[in-house]
């Protein structure tokens, strides 16, 4: 009978690898090796087995989908530019429709939307014009998502659509009269592109959606969730978050007795993009796709290494197109489904943001939930103060952006190349409650640059 090669080998307790590192180190101390994080998480120099004692098994999509986000302006620029991505590669679409002049029949009827699934996202909240528009989907087989979101809009832009009431009736009734796959859509993104840490993003998300669930959780049962994701540059802490959100929405549906599967569509933070040196935000976003990847989202969405300064331009989406691309079919990264399972470090940062998120939501509910503590002005100071301990870092070059606050190249212009402002434009308005600002880390000192060109 054959002999078992790793029977020749004794089991390694964590100890023993710690006290081996200990005499490796050479009277350097064990604790120097350990990274603090903003979050409260330390990241020790290894994992053993030992610390996953609570392993966290979550469901991933068996694929993803190189999606392409497209705001609809011109119908007919629009329905070339859908058939020009689609016959290059990609295969969902992401529509933004800004206005309800938009004839979006028209626009779908140059579609296969049988084969293409189609994320669709409004920005103004018209009941009549979405069942309008499902009519014409009634009887066709097809892979149409719409997501609304009242609460993400009030987050960040400080108001309702209409009011509390208008805009949670209209919401009840688009649910009750519309057959299509209505997806309630939370905008997580908002969250992260603010800087907010990452147990954060995630309680938030929790919280936002019960909000949804405690007011018509029965209108929900049916109906699907898509979880708006924006991925930030901590790789294994961004792979661990989706994983994460998974584990804590099954929690939540648990509790209300409701389908424990969502979608998740992620994409590139904004926060750490940068103008100068800009070519570095293809390696940023790269990083954070595959994140995204390993992490289990349905649906990756690249931005463009210049879209924080430049209009769309078909040479920007063509080059965030062929990343995916190259992840997908040269890097081979839709071959293994739950491809960090097993890995000791990633499922015990999973655990821990996990529970971490979990104590916060449970404040956040005996706070009197999200919508009181976004009224407060609570989850905006948390944010803030968040965001001002990231800042500092950037400030004294503890978290670097390469070309920008280290490395920076003297002979970079960019005076010249902004075709349009990549930096927060404050705009007067009346709002019920302070938005969440979503702002970038490098605006001020890009800022200072310009001013000395």
């Amino acid at each position: 009978m054959a002999k078992h090669l790793m029977n020749d080998f004794k089991a390694v307790t964590a100890k023993e690898w710690r006290q081996k590192i200990q005499v490796d180190l050479k009277g350097v101390d064990y604790e120097s090796l350990i990274t603090h994080t903003l979050e409260g998480i330390d990241i020790k120099p290894f994992y053993h087995q030992e610390d996953t004692t609570n392993n966290i098994s979550v469901a991933t999509p068996n694929q993803w989908h190189i999606t392409e986000r497209l705001t609809v302006k011109d119908l007919e620029s629009t329905i070339e530019q859908i058939s020009y991505s689609l016959s290059k590669g990609t295969e969902a679409i992401w529509l933004i429709i800004e206005s309800e002049s938009t004839n979006l029949v028209e626009l779908l009827k140059s579609i296969d939307i049988k084969k293409t699934p189609i994320y669709i996202e409004f920005q103004f909240l018209k009941p009549k014009y979405i069942i309008a528009f499902a009519e014409f989907l009634k009887g066709k087989k097809h892979q149409i998502r719409i997501g609304i979101d009242i609460i993400g809009n009030l987050a960040a832009t400080g108001n309702w659509y209409h009011s509390l009431k208008d805009d949670h009736e209209a919401l009840d009734y688009i649910f009750k009269h519309i057959e299509i796959p209505v997806e309630l859509s939370i905008n997580t993104n908002i969250y992260q592109n603010a800087g907010a840490n990452t147990i954060q993003q995630l309680s938030y998300a929790l919280a936002h959606t019960n909000e949804y669930l405690n007011h018509n959780s029965e209108a929900l049962k049916n109906k699907k969730i898509i979880f708006k994701v924006a991925v930030g540059s901590n790789y294994f802490f961004e792979i661990a978050k989706i994983k994460a959100l998974r584990n804590l929405y099954t929690t939540l549906a648990n509790a209300y007795q409701l389908p424990e599967k969502i979608e998740i569509l992620a994409f590139p933070t904004n926060r750490n993009k940068t103008i100068y040196d800009y070519n570095v935000n293809m390696l940023r976003t790269t990083t954070e796709c595959m994140s995204a990847i390993l992490g289990g989202a349905d649906f990756i969405c690249n931005n463009a290494y210049d879209k924080i300064f430049h209009k769309e331009n078909e040479f920007g989406s063509r080059i965030a197109r062929n990343q995916l691309l190259i992840l997908k079919n040269e890097s081979y990264f839709d071959k293994v489904s739950n491809p960090a399972d097993g890995a000791y470090y990633i499922e015990n940062l999973t655990q821990q943001l996990s529970e971490k998120a979990l104590e916060l939501f449970k404040s956040i509910e005996k706070g009197g939930g999200f919508l009181v503590q976004l009224k407060e002005g609570t989850i905006q100071r948390k944010i803030k103060e968040s965001a001002q301990k990231e800042q500092e870092e950037f400030n004294e070059r503890k978290t670097i952006l390469v070309g920008t606050n280290r490395y920076e190249n003297a002979e970079d212009k960019m005076k010249n190349e902004l075709e349009i402002s990549p930096f927060l434009e404050k705009k007067e308005r009346k709002t019920l409650l302070p938005p969440i600002i979503q702002r970038r880390l490098a605006e001020s000192l890009e800022q200072s640059r310009l001013k000395q060109e």
